[in-house]
């Protein structure tokens, strides 16, 4: 392609150096910029970056909304567009969004994109694997993220806000390890913000999420149509949403402790 979007594509970015990669190559090609956000690492992230000619600037890590506002910050285009070291966009999410572009300034101020889980066991997800939709795209004038250290999500201030059929692949997890290790990091942060808000999970809350989080991710996700290990990304989804109630209810009684 030589016909270039006015999009920055700017990624977040710490010790990534085996996957971000796949995100650079997936949109290099077609935005005017690529910028990496590195937040310290001690691999290849930075050098594997720049050799496929992003631009890497260091920002220290004071959670995922924050570091992702800096990001916006320092992109020269007001079309940008966020992808995570783990996410890729497919061929037709990419023609999708050069055929908007082509036609002039898109009408919406900001485009939501469907992402899906792209497992080890997978090199392409399967037709009927599930989706959740993001919004991506925005012009950062008229939308950008919350300032949340826990949840990044973008705010849509003003304008239209559209949706992508395309599809951006999600590799969120190297191994179980790995899984387990990313949800043990992220809950202790979820579960310091449900203690700071006063979220003192109940009994029945404590036993009744985890069956209900399973069956949400086995059945209303569809993890079922990946066979056995969609009951083993189950079980483990079952485990996130459970650990940081318990990790919660943890720092209350840690807290009257402290009281007594």
């Amino acid at each position: 392609m030589t016909a270039r979007c006015p999009v920055s594509a700017f990624i977040i970015a710490k010790n990534e150096a085996d996957r971000i990669g796949s995100a650079i190559a997936s949109v290099k090609d077609w935005v005017d910029e690529v910028v990496v956000i590195d937040s310290g690492s001690e691999d290849a992230t930075v050098a594997v970056s720049e050799a496929m000619g992003a631009r890497v600037c260091f920002h220290e890590w004071r959670g995922y909304g924050p570091q992702k506002i800096y990001g916006e910050s320092i992109c020269r285009n007001d079309w940008v567009m966020n992808l995570d070291a783990d996410e890729e966009l497919s061929a037709e999410l990419r023609d999708e969004v050069v055929a908007l572009f082509a036609r002039g300034e898109p009408p919406c101020t900001a485009y939501r994109m469907l992402r899906t889980e792209l497992y080890n066991f997978h090199d392409r997800p399967h037709p009927w694997a599930p989706a959740t939709d993001w919004v991506r795209l925005y012009r950062r004038d008229k939308a950008g993220y919350k300032d949340s250290t826990v949840h990044d999500s973008v705010l849509v201030r003003a304008g239209a806000l559209g949706h992508l059929k395309g599809r951006m692949y999600h590799r969120s997890f190297r191994s179980y390890r790995h899984h387990v290790d990313k949800v043990n990091r992220n809950s202790d942060a979820q579960a310091s913000e449900l203690f700071a808000k006063g979220r003192n999970p109940s009994w029945p809350v404590l036993l009744l999420t985890p069956p209900l989080a399973f069956f949400k991710s086995l059945i209303l996700r569809r993890e079922i149509v990946n066979g056995i290990d969609g009951v083993l990304i189950s079980y483990m989804f079952a485990f996130q949403r459970f650990i940081r109630l318990a990790k919660t209810r943890e720092m209350f009684l840690q807290a009257r402790k402290k009281a007594d």
